[in-house]
């Protein structure tokens, strides 16, 4: 099989094993080694021709990060991350050993948990009976439908969904936050209020989920909530990854 280099899949604490059996992204599926330099080391394979985001290399990816993360802390790599060679990874492994080992001690433990917050777009009911604009410019529309009429309207309903889910949301956030070590603003998703990410401790991990999944129940007219976790602390690594000489695949 030809190969483009080397996959780096994440960076470990010296002496970590990959698990039994795994292998890395392409086909026919490579075996996973580490490089290692110093007190750290980086999970890697060879890298496929041409590697694609196809689903199952983006899975293949994902269960080695979480088999890893079951012996020690992971800092993880974003898929496609390619090294040209085991030197060139090794130098940048030295240049940055003493942040990745700050932070691997620092996620020691803990795994994340994404919480995305999305508007209730099934409680216009509850909405026309609490949001007075809202109210008014359909009496309006009633009385003189009209294109620009539902547009108002709809905008209007659109605006104080996202507003309520976003109120509330940020309840949820502050009830969350001590629960958790830190707390990270995701990138804006479209459609969505909120997207904030939380490193919890592995063993607080069900609670926090039971209080999200209450938080959302409690709340439905106002926000619909979309829980992800555990999953590899992406993002928690900081900018201490090895982009300086690495590039994507």
């Amino acid at each position: 099989m030809s190969t483009d280099g080397i996959s780096v899949y994440a960076i470990v604490r010296a002496g970590t094993t990959p698990p039994r059996g795994a292998t890395g992204v392409g086909g026919p599926a490579v075996a996973v080694r580490t490089v290692r330099s110093g007190l750290v080391a980086a999970v890697v394979s060879d890298a496929p021709a041409r590697l694609r985001a196809r689903r199952r290399d983006l899975l293949a990816h994902q269960e080695l990060l979480m088999g890893l993360a079951e012996d020690g802390p992971v800092l993880p790599m974003r898929f496609g991350v390619i090294a040209p060679d085991e030197g060139t990874l090794r130098d940048q492994l030295a240049t940055e050993e003493a942040g990745h080992l700050a932070t691997l001690d620092r996620l020691a433990g803990h795994l994340e948990m994404n919480v995305k917050v999305l508007p209730a777009h099934d409680a216009l009911g509850a909405l026309v009976a609490a949001d007075t604009t809202v109210r008014r410019l359909r009496e309006e529309a009633r009385r003189r439908p009209g294109y620009d009429a539902s547009v108002r309207l709809g905008e209007a309903v659109v605006a104080a969904l996202s507003r309520r889910a976003t109120e509330a949301g940020r309840r949820m956030v502050g009830e969350l936050t001590p629960m958790a070590r830190a707390k990270a603003e995701g990138p804006e998703v479209r459609g969505c209020a909120l997207n904030v990410s939380f490193l919890v401790e592995r063993a607080a991990s069900e609670r926090f989920s039971s209080t999200v999944e209450h938080f959302a129940k409690t709340h439905r007219d106002h926000l619909e909530v979309r829980l992800a976790g555990p999953l590899p602390c992406y993002s928690f690594v900081g900018a201490r990854t090895p982009t300086a000489l690495i590039g994507g695949g």
